[in-house]
């Protein structure tokens, strides 16, 4: 959705509804734009994907039940504290 102004290596992202901040330290040397399409991992981006790629992982998630829920659950209660 944004990278944030005051923390570049952070990036505010909406993960089928929940909206959070994201480390994107990892993706340094690419070019990361509000749209973009990212994997996430425990807070992390761990790389820019495609549309498809991305709808074919999250119809996986969706397709795995209560894990998924549970994930999305997990993702909605973290934070990233400021150092």
């Amino acid at each position: 959705m944004e990278i944030l102004s005051d923390r570049p290596d952070l990036a505010m992202v909406d993960v089928s509804g929940v909206q959070r901040a994201i480390n994107i330290g990892l993706l340094e040397g690419e070019s990361v734009t509000p749209g973009d399409w990212i994997l996430i991992h425990v807070g992390f981006a761990l790389s820019k994907i495609d549309e498809a790629e991305a709808k074919a992982a999250l119809d996986f998630l969706e397709s795995i039940g209560q894990a998924y829920e549970d994930e999305i659950e997990a993702l909605r209660e973290s934070m990233i504290e400021e150092v």
